[in-house]
């Protein structure tokens, strides 16, 4: 096992462990929430295992689809062929976002996931992203 991720360049790793912290550490403000919203409003707002397995899924397939496109960019970068490059990069698209796809359907319907839980997670690898961006990255 070792050996797959033995060709991993050293910033894909360190802005994938940065997104799967920031996703995870989302995610369980998105229960805090859920809790207190839970707490207010129990008839309208659920708050069991559903919603945690739900942030678990959407949080793994969220910094997953960020790790695969890290890997594609990764590849992409030593082709010299930019048709060859840009096919690539479509068809590692196309994938990761059938990827998405498919959990958002698993999320909705099947029962052990509550679906707002299972997709919100997706949205937040965007979110830390953005913040990183906007806040600055600690000096290393």
């Amino acid at each position: 096992m070792s050996s797959i991720f033995a060709n991993i360049q050293p910033a894909v790793r360190t802005e994938t462990k940065r997104v799967a912290v920031g996703t995870f550490t989302c995610v369980i403000l998105m229960w805090v929430v859920f809790g207190i919203l839970h707490v207010i409003m129990p008839e309208q707002v659920p708050f069991d295992y559903t919603v945690i397995l739900g942030g678990l899924g959407g949080g793994i397939i969220a910094v997953l689809n960020f790790f695969l496109m890290g890997l594609t960019v990764q590849k992409v970068v030593s082709l010299t062929d930019e048709g060859d490059a840009r096919n690539k990069m479509k068809a590692s698209y196309s994938q990761r976002m059938m990827l998405q796809l498919l959990w958002g359907v698993a999320a909705i319907a099947v029962p052990c996931f509550q679906f707002a839980a299972g997709l919100l997670p997706l949205l937040f690898p965007n979110i830390v992203i953005k913040a990183v961006g906007i806040f600055g990255r600690k000096k290393e």
